[in-house]
């Protein structure tokens, strides 16, 4: 069954929201050393229940937080997701040594991740 892996936070003030989170959560960012910026945060130790999540610079004033779900064929969950009224509104990417990802929107109007895991992704 597919679950949440990872969330998105847009932020206008990129330090300012790491520093936020760091005093309230003790969460740790580290920069990605990817082609956007982009910051990894770490909510706690892998041994722990949760999830990871990243932060990057708001690009719209909308741009909502973001759960991204992982799957195993992102191809047909994006088929599954239009069959069951929602709509792809970022379609698929790479995500550089990570996997192939895609944004949808469900049939409330809120928008999720898909991420399908391959390392030779480009």
């Amino acid at each position: 069954m597919p679950r949440p892996v990872h969330f998105e936070i847009p932020a206008e003030n990129p330090e300012r929201a790491m520093q936020f989170y760091s005093s309230v959560f003790g969460w740790k960012f580290q920069k990605w050393e990817g082609p956007i910026d982009y910051w990894l945060i770490m909510t706690g130790e892998k041994s722990e229940p949760g999830i990871d999540g990243g932060l990057m610079p708001r690009r719209d004033p909308a741009q909502p937080c973001v759960n991204t779900v992982s799957v195993t064929n992102l191809d047909e969950s994006l088929t599954t997701v239009d069959a069951g009224g929602g709509k792809c509104v970022v379609p698929k990417m790479a995500i550089p040594g990570v996997g192939w990802l895609a944004y949808c929107k469900d049939t409330e109007g809120h928008i999720f991740g898909m991420m399908q895991a391959d390392a030779s992704a480009r």
